[in-house]
Order: structure tokens, then sequence, then C-alpha cells
């Protein structure tokens, strides 16, 4: 019995989730949260910032000193001799060389050497005894050759290292320049990609509205001609009206239903379209609530324009532009002044040679100070002249987009302006067409007109019905051009 309640719950849940989804309403404000939120090309965008904010923290370390750590391991096959195999062959044989010169015994020589001082001789005697001078001097040479004999088969160097950048020509204060200004650039890119975001999401709302509208629309125009449909085949049954009457409101009304079976159509693709830009599932039916918002949409007075060009991203991110190229020329000028560094380390090998040659580690600190002064780099001279030109091109582009700019807003201007009398022409002829088919039903219902004049007062209703619709839809979105158009 539990496994049965298990299952019927399951099954609850399972037609209560799309249920409650078909009850979710979609509005204006909620298409775009649900859009900002879920827009890839706006979290690339954001990433970006992220990735700018890392790299003027880069630039920033480059003020500070770099400390750094290298350590070397190296095995040698052979060591190195400083002597030639001959050489030391002459140094080990030397007693043995002088001897047979000299041909004589310590106690010789000792006694020789008693005769300028006894105390010499003596000690002499002491300190040898009965070895040969051969055999010492031969001792002392080997000791000699030992010394002059380097092993190197086992290496160890390491070194601690302190960097410092005196003066770099400007080009670390450059760079650190040019992080900021790209993190600038990369935020008010997030800004234009939400813009243009908020747009596209508005372009597909009020898509969808219109074609609520216009379905609607075929639905009252069919429900219309169902009755008139119905009217004239009770004419007909009482000999009022003819077969041909019948036919035509016949044909009439499948064209209806064609243009309703359109514009449903219409109505899903469009509302996949903004689910699409909303991150929702295409599958989905929600319910787009319109936003009836009372508001006036209508031309500006009066435009300032140096208040639109200061608004605009476009303008704000060619200023960035600007300020970019001259960074860059700071960059390039940097290539043809001196650079001025310090350093300090402290070094350790195994062997040293810091006091004699030793198989054991020894250390030692160094400092120093390091001074470039380019004298001919042509390259730098040219990347200089190309990077004026460079920002000769900003300046340019950014006169030319103030141009642009100022023409578009006077046309969406005027656009809107238009539109806004197109939509009073519409309510005007809407009104005339809804007195027109209310006059036609009640000469229709008396017998003074036929059905197809009845059809025509119908389908003049419909057109000015549906040419409100666009008027209304077309001038919020001039209105929404407008206001993108002002930087607003």
């Amino acid at each position: 019995m539990k496994k049965v309640n298990v299952t019927l719950w399951m099954a609850v849940l399972l037609w209560a989730i799309p249920l409650a989804q078909a009850q979710q309403a979609l509005s204006l404000e909620e298409c775009r949260r649900l859009a900002a939120e879920s827009n890839n090309r706006l979290k690339i965008a954001e990433e970006k910032v992220e990735e700018t904010d890392a790299l003027k923290g880069a630039a920033i370390a480059n003020f500070f000193p770099k400390i750094s750590v290298n350590g070397t391991y190296n095995w040698n096959q052979k060591s190195i001799a400083l002597l030639s195999d001959e050489q030391q062959h002459s140094i080990n044989t030397m007693g043995t060389t002088m001897m047979a010169s000299y041909n004589t015994s310590v106690e010789d020589f000792a006694g020789r050497l008693s005769q300028v001082d006894p105390r010499i001789g003596q000690a002499l005697l002491d300190a040898y005894g009965s070895v040969s001078p051969e055999e010492m001097l031969n001792d002392m040479g080997h000791q000699i050759t030992d010394a002059f004999n380097i092993d190197m088969t086992h290496v160890f160097a390491g070194a601690v290292t302190v960097s410092e950048p005196v003066y770099m020509g400007g080009k670390i204060r450059a760079m650190y320049q040019l992080s900021k200004l790209s993190n600038e650039a990369a935020k008010l890119q997030v800004d234009k990609q939400k813009e243009e975001l908020m747009i596209q999401v508005d372009e597909a709302y009020w898509r969808v509205v219109s074609l609520q509208h216009k379905q609607e629309l075929a639905r009252q125009y069919c429900a219309l001609l169902d009755t008139l449909s119905h009217d004239v085949e009770v004419m007909l049954e009482e000999g009022v009206a003819t077969p041909s009457d019948v036919t035509k409101v016949r044909v009439k009304l499948n064209e209806a239903r064609m243009s309703l079976t359109k514009a449903e159509n219409g109505l899903a693709l469009s509302k996949m379209a903004l689910y699409q830009l909303c991150g929702l599932d295409l599958r989905g039916d929600y319910r787009v609530t319109e936003d009836n918002t009372a508001r006036m949409f209508q031309p500006e007075v009066s435009l300032d324009m140096q208040q639109v060009w200061d608004n605009r991203t476009e303008i704000k991110l060619l200023e960035l532009g600007d300020r970019l190229a001259r960074t860059n020329v700071r960059i390039a000028t940097s290539g043809l002044l001196p650079n001025v560094a310090v350093s300090s380390s402290y070094l350790v090998s195994n062997p040293n040679i810091l006091n004699g040659y030793q198989n054991k580690f020894g250390g030692m600190f160094t400092a120093g100070v390091v001074v470039n002064i380019p004298i001919c780099h042509v390259n730098d001279i040219y990347a200089v002249k190309a990077a004026r030109h460079r920002r000769n091109q900003v300046q340019y582009e950014l006169e030319e987009a103030k141009g642009m700019i100022e023409l578009q807003v006077n046309k969406l201007n005027y656009e809107l302006e238009v539109a806004n009398r197109k939509l009073a022409q519409a309510q005007s002829n809407l009104e005339n067409a809804e007195e027109n088919l209310r006059l036609a039903d009640e000469s229709f219902e008396a017998g003074v007109i036929s059905s197809s004049d009845l059809m025509a007062a119908q389908t003049a209703w419909l057109s000015a019905k549906s040419e409100v619709v666009d008027a209304e839809i077309e001038t919020r979105m001039d209105y929404l051009y407008l206001q993108q158009a002002l930087g607003r």
C-alpha cells in the first residue's frame, strides 16, 4: 500500500511541475533579470573585468623588488687540471732532481745550516729525522700538484637574488596606466554588453506581446466569422441568402483560421527566441504579461549633444582609446631613454674558491647597479612614430563617432515623432472602424446590407486594430532606441 502511495505522489509531482511552470509569469523586468543572469556573452565580459583586475595587480607589482632563488647541480666526467702531466711530473720529482744535483743527506744539509745557525740545523734534524731531502721535496711537490688538480665531479651552486628597477624610461608607470585603462575599458564593455542585451530582450518581449495581440485579434475575427457563417446558413434556410453568400463567408472563415494558425506559429517561435535570451527551457510554457505602465513616449524637444556624448558608452570607449594611445606613445618612447636597475645576491657554491679551492659550500654577498643607455635604436624611433599616428587615428575616429551619433539621435527623434503621428492616426481609424462595424452589424440584422458588406466592415476593423497594435509597439521601440542613443 505504501508503495502505491509513493507512486501516486510521484505522478502528482510530475504532473504539477509543468503546471507550475505554465503558471509562471514573465514580465519585462523579469525577462531582463533572467537574461542578465544567464547570458554567456555578459559573463565573458565580466570575466574580462576580472582578468584586467589581475593584470592591474601584476602591473603594480612591477614597482616592488623581485626576489628569486636559483639552484643547480652538475655531474662532470672529468675534473680540471691546471698543470699538464709533464708539469705535474716535474714538480712531483723535484726532490729527486735537486738531490741528484747536490748529492747530500739530511745530516750533511743540517750540518751546513748549523754553521749559519745551530738552531736551524737542529730543527731540521728534529723534523725529518732520517727522511732524505729527496723524499721531503717530492712530498711537497705532490702537495702542490694536488692543489692544482680541481675536483669538478659534483658541482653545486645556488643564489638568492633581489632586483629593483630604479628607472625604466617611464615604462613601468606607463604599463600601470595601461592596465588601469584596460580595466576601465573592460567595465565599459560590460555596460555596453548589458545595454545591447537589454535591447535584444525588449525587442523579443514586445514582439511576443505584439503577436499575442495579433493572435487574440485573429481569434476574435474567427469568432465574428463563425457567428456570421451561422447567421448566413440560417438565412439560406429561410431563403433570404444564396449559396454563394454561404460560400463567401466560409472562404473568409478559412482564411481567418489560416491567419490564426500563422499567428500561433509565429508566437511560438517568438516565445522560443525570448526564452533563449532569458536562459529558459525552450519547450516551456510561460505566460508573458504585458507591461501596461502608463508612459508618454514623446520625442525630445531639445537635444544637448555634449551631454549625449558624455553618456554614450561608445564615446567613453573611444576616449579611453585615446588615453591608451597616449600611453602607448610613452611606452614606445621609453625604448629611447636610459634604464637603471639595482640588484643584490647571495651566491653559494660547492666547490668554492673563496679561500683556495675547497670541496665544501661557501658563499658571499654581491650588489650592483645596471645602467643601459640606448645610443642608436632606429626601430624604437619608428615605433614612437607609429604610436603617434595610431593616436591620431583614434582622435579622428572619435570625431567621426560624435558626428554619427548626432545624426543617429536626430534621426531616431524624428522617427519617434512620426511613430506618434501614426499611432494617433491608427487610433482614429480604429474608432471609425469600430463605429462602422457597429453600424454594419445593425444594418445586416435589419437586412439592409449583404454579408459581403459586413465582412468588409469586419476586415476593416481587423486591419485598423492590427495597425494600432503595430503602431503602439513601434512607438515603444522607437522610444527605447532613442533612449539608447541618448545614453540613458
